[in-house]
């Protein structure tokens, strides 16, 4: 068992956000106007929470305004090609995440190439999932998740921010190292994901730290555990290198 934790750990242990830029890039007099940073998630998520927070003060030490555009759906697909599209001038930015990696696995024809296509410009920060449930869900610890899920097969539904998203790759991990049958429900973002959450449409979700924390803390969810090695404590920031 020890094997197959550390296996979920390597593959499903946190999610990344990183800015980039469409090739090649732009002037040392960089910025002269507005710069729009895209962000391949809904509004509310843990994407859009941190890519807000740094355009605020992206704006404040360039000394142009930053403004954040959504472009949910198709695992930040969508987003990521309206980034390649654009002018490679520096003045559209992506806000990259996780699944950018991963959904070029999981769609044969993309009109990009990400590691051709986009330039990496910095990482802004690394944080685990965890795997969150209703209040009304009966299970308090992971031992009685999986014994309550493989008494009631089929009858436990899963959320996840999207097909190919970390929420997504670490539920379908979690469920076979676990041998339990629960139902995968994709949806644009994590804000609808937590929102069902909240609601009791779905029992589980593996939630990015930033977006679930504050519902934790709130009482509003349980969090059964974290996708870290070790426990997660607020005062640890791992910025991506």
């Amino acid at each position: 068992m020890k094997m197959q934790r550390r296996q979920f750990l390597a593959l499903a242990g946190s999610t990344a956000g990183s800015l980039f830029v469409s090739r090649p890039g732009w002037a040392q007099t960089y910025p002269t106007r507005l710069v729009r940073l895209i962000v391949g998630f809904p509004p509310g998520g843990a994407a859009d929470i941190v890519a807000r927070a740094m355009a605020q003060w992206m704006s404040v030490r360039l000394g142009q305004q930053i403004i954040v555009e959504n472009k949910p759906g198709a695992g930040t697909n969508i987003a990521t090609e309206a980034v390649v599209r654009a002018p490679a001038d520096g003045y559209t930015l992506l806000y990259a995440t996780s699944p950018n990696v991963i959904t070029p696995l999981l769609y044969d024809k993309l009109n990009f190439d990400f590691a051709r296509d986009i330039a990496p410009i910095a990482g802004i920060m690394r944080a685990p999932l965890i795997m969150l449930v209703n209040p009304s869900f009966p299970p308090a610890t992971v031992p009685e998740f999986i014994a309550y899920a493989k008494a009631n097969p089929g009858k436990i539904n899963m959320a996840s921010s999207g097909n190919g998203t970390p929420a997504h790759v670490a539920g379908e991990l979690f469920r076979m190292m676990g041998g339990i049958d629960v139902v995968h429900v994709p949806y644009r973002g994590g804000s609808p994901a937590m929102t069902d959450l909240l609601g009791g449409r779905v029992q589980v979700y593996f939630s990015v730290l930033p977006e679930g924390i504050q519902y934790v803390k709130a009482g509003q969810v349980r969090a059964l555990a974290v996708t870290s090695a070790a426990r997660w404590r607020r005062r640890r920031r791992e910025p991506c290198r």
